[in-house]
């Protein structure tokens, strides 16, 4: 107690004070994490930024939000009024769309020549038939018949584009850009949250995860893949993500068997349909990752491995000399790193 009210020197106490002041000054200029989070293109997404401004932080985020109502409201195909559902409901005439759209029907058939049709964008009257939660006692195998007179309604070659205008030549046919828009999508909200001068921050639209920068110390972000039919949040590995930052890319996506799936006498049907046969596509794959810069190849690119299996997958992967890797996982378990 005899040194609690020891008397100061008057130099010590102006340091002391100095030093204070300058603790409270960066305490007040440290960045902090601001997350919002909504229900958009069919699933639960979250985005964060790292702000030393709580203002600038919110408003950033309140207009990513915003432009997420944007496209979902252009390329949800089940959304009335959308692009993508105009086109889908116009009887085969042609529909006048953003250029945003065409440029994404664009980039979509490309992936459908890459797999020669067994990725299809004109999927959608095959993936009207199944449904694959088993929860709402709706899951169940369509009957072959149904299936084969579905498929005469997909080939993506039926979308016919003449500048900003769409159609369909088979009316029946029907447009899904499900294994590339949310990627597309990614990049845009990046694109906007960089014109507001965010430089840290994380995408994640539904597993499909994006970075901003690297995180506030200079780290990359960790980010988790999941292990294959386990339970949500478990990682099987990590890898890390950020921009401009050695041996790192900035978006992370994984596409899995395991995400939406019902098992019926023993056999395992999830929603990755290989549109040439209307069935999951099988090829002892659980699930592929792809890490790149851009999330919509990201998007695309994980979804074309998974359905060209994994020797032509890791053909493509090579392919594209450094630009993108890919994290196989068999349904064995094992982890198959094209990095490594």
């Amino acid at each position: 107690m005899h040194c609690l009210f020891r008397k100061k020197h008057p130099h010590s106490t102006i340091l002391f004070l100095l030093l204070l002041f300058l603790l409270l000054l960066s305490g007040c200029g440290r960045q902090q994490e601001y997350t919002r989070s909504g229900f958009y293109f069919d699933t639960v997404i979250s985005l964060s930024v790292y702000d030393k401004d709580a203002d600038h932080a919110k408003e950033a985020l309140d207009g990513a939000l915003q432009l997420c109502e944007t496209y979902d409201d252009l390329l949800n195909e089940s959304k009335e009024g959308s692009d993508i559902y105009r086109i889908n409901h116009a009887q085969g005439d042609y529909t006048t769309v953003s250029s945003e759209t065409v440029s994404l029907l664009y980039t979509a058939l490309q992936y459908c020549a890459v797999t020669d049709g067994h990725l299809d964008i004109t999927i959608a009257p095959v993936k009207a038939l199944w449904s694959f939660d088993p929860e709402s006692g709706n899951a169940y195998v369509p009957a072959s018949s149904t299936i084969e007179q579905a498929l005469t309604h997909v080939d993506y070659h039926m979308v016919e584009i003449d500048g900003n205008k769409v159609r369909l030549s088979d009316p029946d046919a029907g447009i899904d850009l499900g294994f590339i828009a949310k990627g597309y999508i990614a990049d845009q909200l990046k694109a906007y949250l960089l014109s507001q001068h965010v430089e840290s921050g994380i995408i994640n639209l539904g597993g499909n995860v994006l970075t901003i920068g690297q995180k506030p110390d200079g780290s990359a972000f960790t980010v988790g893949i999941q292990e294959p039919f386990a339970e949500q949040g478990k990682s099987i590995t990590t890898v890390s993500a950020a921009d401009n930052k050695k041996d790192t890319f900035a978006s992370v996506v994984t596409t899995g068997i395991y995400e939406r799936y019902f098992e019926l006498n023993g056999e395992i049907y999830h929603h990755i349909l290989d549109a040439k046969t209307g069935y999951p596509i099988q090829n002892n794959l659980s699930s592929v990752t792809i890490l790149t810069d851009s999330s919509m190849q990201a998007d695309a690119l994980s979804t074309t491995c998974m359905i060209l299996g994994l020797d032509d997958a890791r053909e493509l992967i090579s392919s594209l000399n450094g630009e993108a890797q890919a994290i196989f996982i068999t349904n064995d378990g094992e982890i198959i790193d094209t990095r490594n």
